[in-house]
This record gives C-alpha cells, sequence and structure tokens, in this order.
C-alpha cells in the first residue's frame, strides 16, 4: 500500500493473496514419505546425478505450495508460453475477477439485522 492506504493495487492485493495462501499450507506442514522424499528416484538417477528432470520430481514440485501466480516453469518454457511476468498474471486475475465475479446474495434475515443496526445507529447519532 501506498500514500497510508490512498492508493493501492488490485494486481498487488491478488499478488499478496497467493503468498498468503503459500504460506498457509506451508505452516500446515510437509509430509515425509519415501514418495515425497524421493528416494526411488534419487536410487534410480544414483547419487550426484540430476533427478530435478524426472515426472514424479515435477510431479512433487508445488506439494509444499500450489501457488497461482508463481509459474515454476523454465525460463525456456517460461520464454514460449509468453513470458508473462507476475503482474502481468495478477492483472488477468483482477481483470477475470472485475468482469465474471458474482456477489453471492445475502440471506434476507441477514438483510434486516444489519438494517435494524444501521437504523438503530442512525438514530442514537441523529443531532
Amino acid at each position: 500500500m501506498l500514500e497510508l492506504g490512498m492508493t493501492f493495487s488490485m494486481e498487488q492485493l491478488v499478488i499478496d493473496n497467493d503468498i498468503i495462501a503459500m504460506l498457509k499450507k506451508a505452516m500446515e506442514g510437509i509430509v515425509v514419505t519415501e514418495e515425497t522424499l524421493g528416494v526411488d528416484q534419487i536410487k534410480k538417477v544414483g547419487i550426484g546425478n540430476n533427478f530435478l528432470a524426472l515426472k514424479k520430481t515435477r510431479e512433487l514440485v508445488n506439494l509444499p505450495s500450489s501457488p497461482k501466480l508463481i509459474d515454476r516453469k523454465m525460463f525456456g518454457d517460461w520464454a514460449a508460453a509468453g513470458s508473462k511476468d507476475i503482474a502481468e498474471r495478477a492483472n488477468a486475475v483482477v481483470v477475470d475477477v472485475m468482469k465474471n465475479y458474482e456477489v453471492p446474495a445475502i440471506d434476507s434475515d441477514i438483510l434486516k439485522a444489519m438494517k435494524a443496526i444501521v437504523d438503530k445507529a442512525d438514530k442514537d447519532f441523529k443531532i
């Protein structure tokens, strides 16, 4: 946020939301099993060799967190997919939400209770 909350970026809000979701996921802890440790993959390629290109490793890469905006593709794959940076990806989310989000209806009992609170406040603070 900038200028003491006078301005803000909806894209930054979307990015912050993604970061918070990743932190929450990390705080759940990481499941540690032979599969998630990649024991079989390490044995398959051997110690000191590259197991990062294995399919199973790619399947598990998002296990600790599931970002919606952060692109974990290799540089060449990222470039081939259009080279969108995180701000561009966040902007696409903002545009989609602004265009397509439908506000869920509020239950009539809740609306009635809210109106009663506002009416009471109006009555209490009228001069």
